[in-house]
């Protein structure tokens, strides 16, 4: 076994040293890799190494490089080097991440990780953090929690009674929302019709008279979801202004509700579980609670501070903070922009992030993590407990905080392992000096474009570059000639019914010399 390790690890060693000059793009399609793949199912097994080898010459044709430092598609992060290596480690040591009890060590690890990343990200310190998939989980398990909180609210147990019959939820977003939000919906049993569009401003933020527009008058059950890093143009909405909105956009609280106080606390947070049969303190919440759980405090029957609340909690809680109201859960999707927390020269623009009630995003984009690594936190852990949990008879309840009651899965990888090591290998420092390098080289990259004659289609404030080469034939053609080409890749994308050549900048490893090659790839083509 140690020899088959040994290869397998030189095997990955020999391509990640390489991939700084290999073809970015895959060399082989689909087609030709899969005809490589398909077999008979021999009776017989083979010897291990063989296996291995194999797999090795199959599949190097159809890799892409996107580990590498000139990969500019899709947001990918290249994988740091103690991440891939605990990556391996917890293939090896295979251990399910579901509790403590089946592995102490995967639950420590998240939990140690998860007070780094709410602390690099500006987030609520008694926030509740999940170690998902990627954004589109973690959009899911947020959107869920809120599901709980705001229908809790008004009296409606959803993890009980489903939502046939339920108070309606309104659920606002921008119209330059991303796709998972409203897969999201799907899987939540909302729809996607259930979705009401907030226009967007130059650089897809959404227009904040719009939202407050759409608000007024209206007393459903709210949920709003924002974005920190618009796919296209890297731009984030208005954090700050639009959760107080929201907050101010408080609605009376169900009659019985604010007269009877029935709903249970715990952890300071307002939600479901006495009904739901969740397993809650309720008497710990009185002295437990936070300022940023402040708000429903009133209606639960303790004492609050709502003026704490209202400069210091989530926009759900400070909108809720005078006695028998209740308001909006303000939803943060920030799949890679929510690490602009992190930069020394972008920080201000998701000022105010720590107002929402949940927060999404992904460790495999600027963090630099192997595939596959998400992050989901909330600032209302009973609501993401409530929403979550689960609990069988063969289960051991170890008192503790178990990993598994806040992602969708019960047979889970230990991610926490990859996150523990990224975050160390790199250091505070060293996060915030990815982040502001990769902005300064998508600068780079817009600036000598723009100079060269090509148009840049957005405000360049982040790591995103939208580019067009006139037509949107010609734009389509460039991308095309540089794919092929294999000194960088760029994908495309449509933004407001123009083509243009879509540049990521999020790889740890990226230089201005690697920027200024491709470059001269793009304009090489452009030129042809």
């Amino acid at each position: 076994m140690r020899g088959l390790f040994r290869r397998a690890a030189d095997h990955a060693a020999d391509y990640r040293e390489s991939v700084g000059e290999r073809r970015v793009g895959a060399s082989e399609g689909f087609a030709e890799v899969l005809a490589g793949f398909l077999r008979p199912l021999g009776s017989a097994g083979r010897p291990a190494v063989e296996v291995v080898d194999e797999l090795v010459r199959i599949a190097d044709s159809g890799l892409v490089s996107s580990t590498g430092p000139r990969y500019f598609g899709f947001v990918v992060g290249g994988a740091l080097p103690a991440a891939t290596a605990a990556e391996m480690l917890a293939a090896g040591w295979d251990q399910n991440a579901w509790n403590s009890a089946l592995s102490p060590t995967s639950a420590a690890a998240e939990q140690a990780a998860g007070d780094w990343l709410k602390e690099l990200l500006g987030l609520p310190a008694n926030a509740s953090a999940g170690f998902v998939t990627g954004a589109q989980a973690a959009n899911t398990v947020a959107l869920a929690a809120a599901r709980n909180h705001v229908l809790a609210q008004v009296g409606w147990d959803v993890e009980a009674n489903g939502l046939n019959g339920a108070p309606k939820v309104r659920i606002l977003a921008g119209d330059e929302r991303h796709a998972t939000i409203d897969r999201s919906l799907r899987l939540l049993g909302f729809g996607t019709n259930s979705l009401e569009l907030v226009r967007t401003k130059a650089n897809g933020v959404i227009d904040l008279d719009d939202l407050r527009a759409r608000l007024a008058g209206n007393q459903d059950p709210l949920i709003v979801c924002l974005q920190a890093g618009n796919v296209n143009t890297g731009a984030t909405d208005a954090l700050t202004e639009a959760c107080q909105i929201v907050r101010h956009h408080s609605i009376p609280a169900a009659p019985h509700l604010a007269s009877a106080g029935g709903t249970a606390t715990v952890d300071g947070d307002t939600s479901s579980a006495a009904t739901a049969g969740h397993a809650a303190d309720a008497d710990a919440a009185a002295t437990t609670g936070t300022a940023a759980d402040a708000g429903n405090a009133a209606t639960a029957g303790h004492a609050a501070d709502a003026d704490a609340a209202a400069t210091t909690g989530s926009a759900a809680d400070a909108g809720g903070a005078a006695a028998g109201r209740r308001a909006g859960w303000v939803h943060v999707d920030g799949a890679f922009g929510l690490w602009a927390a992190v930069g020394a020269g972008v920080r201000d623009q998701v000022a105010g992030v720590e107002l929402a009630d949940s927060w999404g995003c992904d460790g495999h984009k600027w963090l630099n993590l192997p595939y596959d690594s998400g992050f989901v936190f909330t600032a209302h852990p009973e609501s993401h407990y409530a929403a979550l949990a689960l609990t069988a008879s063969y289960m051991v309840d170890s008192g503790e905080r178990e990993p598994g009651d806040y992602a969708m899965e019960s047979s889970r990888r230990a991610r926490g392992l990859a996150v523990w090591a990224g975050l160390q290998e790199l250091g505070r420092d060293g996060v915030s000096a990815v982040v502001d390098r990769c902005c300064a080289l998508a600068r780079r990259f817009a600036g000598q474009l723009e100079a060269a004659g090509c148009e840049i289609g957005n405000e360049v404030v982040l790591n995103q570059v939208l580019v067009s080469f006139g037509s949107d034939a010609e734009t389509d053609r460039v991308i095309a000639a540089v794919q092929d080409e294999g000194v960088c890749w760029m994908g495309g994308t449509t933004w407001r019914n123009r083509r243009y050549m879509r540049i990521s900048v999020s790889n740890h490893l990226t230089t201005e010399s690697d920027v200024d090659r491709s470059i001269q790839s793009i304009l090489t083509a452009h030129s042809a």
